[in-house]
């Protein structure tokens, strides 16, 4: 019941920059865990950037997207972002938009076998 639906992928060039968009429908408490992964082809889909909303908000970050990427949420519209810059080619691969209620303590926020809601993906490609 509960669907996922990315959008804003699209094609840069290094250095640009792509703001990415996921909409959440068909749940009645939101997720507190709301989370961007992105497999590249050949490669395992790692985690990207995490947010939690408990009350207090906290985000995680993939070590190689700290400096350079934002995760955000507006709460009304039930939306997710991924504010991308610098994108650079190795950035290049189908991003997903993610949920899950409680993972676990150790690293689980940014591990893909945590989540259980999971949208289409939305390729990003950047050149050089």
């Amino acid at each position: 019941q509960v669907q996922l639906v990315e959008s804003g992928g699209g094609s840069v060039q290094a250095g640009g920059s792509l703001r990415l968009s996921c909409a959440a429908s068909g749940y009645t408490g939101r997720p507190y865990y709301m989370g961007w992964f992105r497999q590249a082809p050949g490669k395992e889909r790692e985690g990207v950037a995490t947010i939690y909303s408990g009350g207090t908000t906290y985000r995680y970050y993939a070590g190689s997207v700290k400096a350079r990427f934002t995760i955000s949420q507006d709460k009304l519209k039930n939306t997710v972002y991924l504010q991308m810059n610098s994108l650079n080619p190795e950035d290049t691969g189908m991003y997903y938009c993610a949920a899950a209620a409680a993972v676990s303590l150790g690293g689980g926020v940014l591990k893909p076998n945590e989540y259980t809601y999971w949208g289409q993906g939305t390729q990003v490609t950047v050149s050089s």
